[in-house]
Parts: C-alpha cells; sequence; structure tokens
C-alpha cells in the first residue's frame, strides 16, 4: 500500500522548488498547454470543456489549461503543493478551483463530473500494487461525464532501467546568485523503487548545502496500467507517444 504521509511530505516540501526540476517551467506550462490541447481536441474533438486534475502539483498542466479557456477543477495529495498552485493562478489572473484530495478517494471531495479527469507527471505509480492503481481508475471513472473519459502520462517503465541504481539529471540553475544542481537517484527493489531527489545549493563560498527528498514508484508497466483503467470502465484504451513529454495513456466514458 502507498505511504501516503510520505508521499506527501515529499511534495510539501518541495512545492516552493518544483519549478527548478524543469529548465524553463514558464515555457514548460506554454509547451504542455498546447500538447494537452492537441491530444484532446483528437481524441474527443470540442466534447472537453471542464478537466479535473487529480495530481496537480504546483500546477504545471492546470495553469496552462486553465489559461486556454477550460474551466479547471484542481486537487493534489500535498497541501503546500496546493497553496503553490492556488498562488500561481492568482498571479496569473486564472479561476481555477483548488482542494487537497487523494487520487484514491478523489469522488468524495469532487462530487460534480467533469469532462476529463487527468493525473500527469507519472503520479499514478506512486501507488504501490496494482489493486490500489484500479481502484484509483474507478475514482477517475466516477468522476468523468459521460462522453469524456481519462488521460494520464507515465514513464514507460519498458524503455528504462529498473534494477540496481539509477542516476537522472536534471542539470544546474543559476537562481538569487546561487547554483542549484538537481539530480534523481533511483534504488530498484523488485518492482518498487526509492526515487531520492537531491538539490545542491553553491552560493560561492568553500561550503555547499544539500537537500534531499524520497518518494517511492511502481515500476508497472503500461499495458498493465492499459488493463486496469479498462478494468474500471473505461473503454477505447490508447496509448500515444510523440504528443506529450510523456507516454499519454487514455481512456473513454461512453
Amino acid at each position: 500500500m502507498t505511504d501516503s504521509l510520505s508521499t506527501r511530505d515529499f511534495y510539501d516540501r518541495l512545492a516552493s522548488h518544483y519549478h527548478l526540476v524543469y529548465g524553463d517551467w514558464e515555457g514548460s506550462l506554454e509547451r504542455q498547454g498546447q500538447a494537452l490541447q492537441r491530444i484532446l481536441r483528437a481524441k474527443w474533438g470540442d466534447r472537453i470543456t471542464s478537466v479535473l486534475d487529480a495530481a496537480c502539483g504546483i500546477g504545471t498542466q492546470s495553469l496552462a489549461l486553465a489559461k486556454a479557456g477550460y474551466r479547471v477543477t484542481a486537487s493534489d495529495l500535498s497541501p503546500q503543493a496546493v497553496e503553490r498552485a492556488r498562488q500561481e493562478a492568482q498571479e496569473r489572473l486564472l479561476e481555477i478551483d483548488f482542494a487537497v484530495a487523494d487520487m484514491r478517494h478523489l469522488a468524495d471531495t469532487h462530487r460534480q463530473p467533469h469532462d476529463l479527469v487527468m493525473a500527469c507527471d507519472n503520479a499514478v505509480t506512486h501507488l504501490l500494487d496494482e489493486a490500489e492503481i484500479g481502484r484509483t481508475f474507478e475514482q477517475f471513472y466516477r468522476c468523468a461525464n459521460p462522453g469524456g473519459g481519462c488521460l494520464i502520462s507515465v514513464r514507460d517503465y519498458a524503455q528504462l532501467p529498473t534494477e540496481g541504481i539509477h542516476f537522472e539529471p536534471h542539470g544546474v540553475r543559476e537562481v538569487d546568485g546561487k547554483r542549484q544542481v538537481l539530480f534523481q537517484i533511483w534504488k530498484f527493489d523488485g518492482a518498487i523503487y526509492e526515487m531520492s531527489l537531491y538539490r545542491v545549493e553553491d552560493a560561492g563560498g568553500r561550503d555547499c548545502q544539500t537537500i534531499v527528498g524520497r518518494a517511492r514508484y511502481h515500476a508497472i508497466t503500461i499495458p498493465r496500467l492499459m488493463a486496469l483503467m479498462e478494468g474500471a470502465g473505461f473503454e477505447g484504451i490508447e496509448r500515444v507517444d510523440g504528443a506529450f513529454f510523456q507516454p499519454v495513456l487514455i481512456g473513454h466514458r461512453r
């Protein structure tokens, strides 16, 4: 079972610096928003007007879709991430309804269905067993309007190393005269791995500060995720490659 407290703590601590994971967060908002709009139009035409972002983080996708004119409701397990997303929306004069909610109990918080339920950035793989993922997809199904559906983006673990220790760099950022170096270490234990995100802050002296946060993921394959989406009631499950920064899985609610 997912340790929701440690996952929440990871994102609470990361919220104020999450944008550093991106080389250009503002540019990423624009690119991701445009990519998602193209996908939605290709798969649903003009049918999608309201979106429920079930794992909004600091708002990367929610902000972009709200700016594009969609009616957006957004929630996340992390109160600090939600607060950061709310502040970002206010600064951009965007109207988004925010809430703190665990995606595993999404329908308890969001009783009004939406045309699309989405969870990007590999969020569903924080759920560490298939039964839990399946129940979460059932929540997504309950929150989706007929004629709409579900969209998630995930890592393709079939194309990634899934044993031992793996190094994943993010890069170097210069912020307020300080150098920030960010990278991940993945340590696998079967299908579950611990991801440690390191942020090394160098102010130019002899010493530097290292901050590390840890969370766990389930290296579940995309075919298994598609099967679980189908088991939750979604139809026409398909994988879309090359349209977003991660593979996208889509399911329709008839």
